[in-house]
């Protein structure tokens, strides 16, 4: 069940003068739409704290959210880390260059370089097939070995010839 905001403290103050009167937790939830443990939690808090109201939290506050980074580095996914912190200190959010990169890996995204491609034209085609399909003899004699490459898969292949000596 995903959490919902935090209670008013109206809301608080009526389940604790609730709970008072001598309404059970189950009645009490109920007729207020609150579930039964928030009620419970509620007035545990009234008898150790004696008071509603919201107490400070353990721990230092978070600085950002870290939607709004990973919702501007999926948008600029060029954009290096000195320019997503440029962002954020334009927002207002203070923020090292590893604490973003903490977070973007965090969300799965990482600094991916481009794969390198051949600049394949007709003329750079031919040429490959022209120098990769020249026989050479290796050791001096032996077997031939034709090197060849494949347009349509994409991949090298080896070609190796008929042995005429025991070595290769």
């Amino acid at each position: 069940m995903p959490r919902r905001k935090e209670l008013s403290e109206d809301l608080r103050s009526r389940i604790v003068d609730l709970h008072e009167a001598g309404k059970g937790y189950k009645s009490i939830s109920k007729s207020l739409d609150v579930h039964v443990s928030t009620v419970r939690q509620t007035d545990y808090k009234w008898r150790k704290f004696s008071t509603v109201a919201t107490l400070p939290r353990c721990g230092r506050p978070v600085k950002m959210t870290m939607s709004k980074l990973v919702r501007e580095a999926a948008k600029r996914p060029t954009a290096t880390l000195k320019e997503l912190q440029a962002y954020l200190a334009s927002t207002g959010c203070v923020v090292h260059v590893t604490t973003i990169s903490r977070i973007l890996h965090m969300s799965g995204l990482w600094g991916r370089l481009a794969r390198r491609k051949p600049f394949l034209t007709k003329k750079n085609i031919q040429a490959w097939q022209n120098f990769n399909t020249i026989p050479t003899v290796k050791h001096g004699g032996g077997s031939i070995m034709f090197w060849g490459w494949n347009y349509e898969q994409f991949q090298i292949t080896v070609n190796i010839g008929t042995k005429s000596s025991g070595f290769c």
